[in-house]
């Protein structure tokens, strides 16, 4: 029997993870044949796009396989009659994580992209870009899957199951793999021999239960970490306090670092800042240094120095679940979707990061029960501030920014996230149509600052 050929759009598709995912797609062709990828950028991103298409053209003609690749500005004829869509964009691109992390710093907060005010800022500026697509899929493509890898990932899915009709979408992140992996790794074991029970947020989620052939092996797992400082998880760091996660009795992702590690963490960005760029001029570099690698000619194959850029693997996860879904695996995979009872210590409607039965209807969240009380407080604290974020970007109310901004933990005060919340805004005016402007914009300068 002939299997179904597909469409598929990729918004951002000039992003320079784009070569991995079609890679990916090519390793899956015999049994999910992509008849069409269009790759779709915004005119910012139009001298990367023709070089990611380019080389995505050669990766297809060495495969050998009728795979069509278009690239284009005109996302409304990428999106008609899509089977599947992923979303892999940055809004103000990597100049706007520079200001992510380096505004931050001044006041001597943690800057990170995907956590505390860098958090509300992708947000902001991205929000309301993934509602704009959903409304064009709802004209174009109303029975495609909505894939998500674009960050802040489970704040997208929130603002989409709240504020929108879809319910198509899965939001998505190398996360937990990249956990399960590195925990197999330590165990010293194939991947199929282990599961892994997730519970929590997008970059806020725990390894709850580890089970090896059917058998616990969590308190183990902690041993092993605790004892030979195993790494376990990317990016970030294991070298968790030994008593402290023995107490914590789960596996934390590493992005925890950030709100259990914060003085550590803010020395470390400062000297990064000091030195060789904070983590965004870093990416810059390697991103200029990397698509000079993607214009060779001869290149056919996802380079080495991909690895660098640090969240290359998702092909794996994204392509996955898209396969899943395309032949009704009803596998398990972990994914940002609303909670639906899994989690007794959180709204339904609540998007978390679980383990779902992933099939040709969607994901099923599997029942886990309550958090641990050790991580529940500062996962639901999370949420408000998520839940905050996403209305601020789809309202444009200042005041519900204001207090996205100052419940946030890595924030702490009031009159500092005034002031942040001001100097950052100003900063994405041209990427935040939503927000009125004209009374930030009378402000003097040294009020501001």
């Amino acid at each position: 029997m002939e299997k179904r050929k597909i469409k598929i759009a990729t918004i951002g598709g000039g992003s320079g993870y784009t070569p991995e995912l079609v890679q990916g797609f090519l390793d899956r062709y015999a049994k999910m044949p992509v008849a069409e990828l269009w790759l779709v950028d915004v005119p910012a991103g139009e001298k990367k796009l023709h070089i990611i298409g380019a080389m995505a053209k050669r990766m297809v003609a060495k495969a050998g396989v009728p795979m069509k690749i278009v690239t284009t500005m005109d996302r409304r004829a990428a999106l008609k009659d899509a089977d599947f869509v992923t979303t892999q964009y940055r809004v103000g691109q990597l100049p706007a994580r520079v200001n992510d992390e380096n505004i931050p710093a001044k006041y001597g907060l943690i800057g990170q992209e995907t956590n505390g005010a860098g958090e509300l800022m992708m947000g902001l500026r991205s929000i309301p870009v993934l509602i704009d697509i959903v409304h064009e899929m709802e004209e174009l493509c109303p029975n495609a899957w909505l894939i998500n890898f674009a960050n802040p990932a489970g704040m997208m899915a929130e603002a989409v199951t709240h504020y929108t009709k879809w319910t198509k979408i899965m939001g998505l992140c190398n996360g937990p793999d990249n956990i399960v992996r590195d925990i197999a790794n330590a165990l010293n074991v194939t991947k199929d021999r282990i599961y892994v029970e997730f519970i929590g947020l997008n970059h806020l989620v725990f390894a709850k239960h580890i089970y090896l052939d059917g058998r616990e092996v969590t308190k183990h797992v902690i041993d092993l970490v605790t004892s030979q400082q195993q790494r376990v998880d990317n990016p970030g760091v294991g070298n968790w306090n030994a008593d402290f996660l023995q107490s914590l009795g789960v596996i934390p992702i590493s992005y925890l670092q950030y709100y259990w590690k914060t003085r550590q963490v803010l020395a470390e960005e400062k000297a990064a800042i000091a030195g060789e760029g904070s983590r965004a001029v870093v990416a810059e570099r390697l991103e200029q240094q990397l698509f000079h690698i993607y214009e060779n000619p001869e290149l056919t194959t996802v380079p080495p120095e991909l690895k660098k850029r640090g969240g290359s693997g998702y092909s794996e996860a994204s392509c996955n679940l898209v396969y899943s879904i395309y032949a009704d695996k009803q596998d398990m995979q972990t994914v940002n979707v609303p909670n639906n009872g899994a989690c007794l210590d959180m709204a339904p409607d609540a998007v978390m990061e679980l383990n779902c039965v992933i099939s040709a209807h969607g994901a099923l969240p599997v029942t886990t029960g309550h958090m641990p009380s050790s991580v529940a407080g500062i996962v639901q604290e999370m949420k408000a501030f998520e839940v905050a974020a996403c209305k601020a970007a789809v309202t444009g109310d200042y005041g519900t920014a204001l207090r996205a901004m100052t419940i946030n933990p890595l924030v702490h005060s009031d009159v500092d996230a005034k002031k942040l919340l001001d100097e950052m805004l100003l900063a994405n005016k041209e990427y935040l149509p939503q927000f009125d402007f004209s009374q930030l914009e009378g402000k003097t300068h040294e009020e501001v600052h």
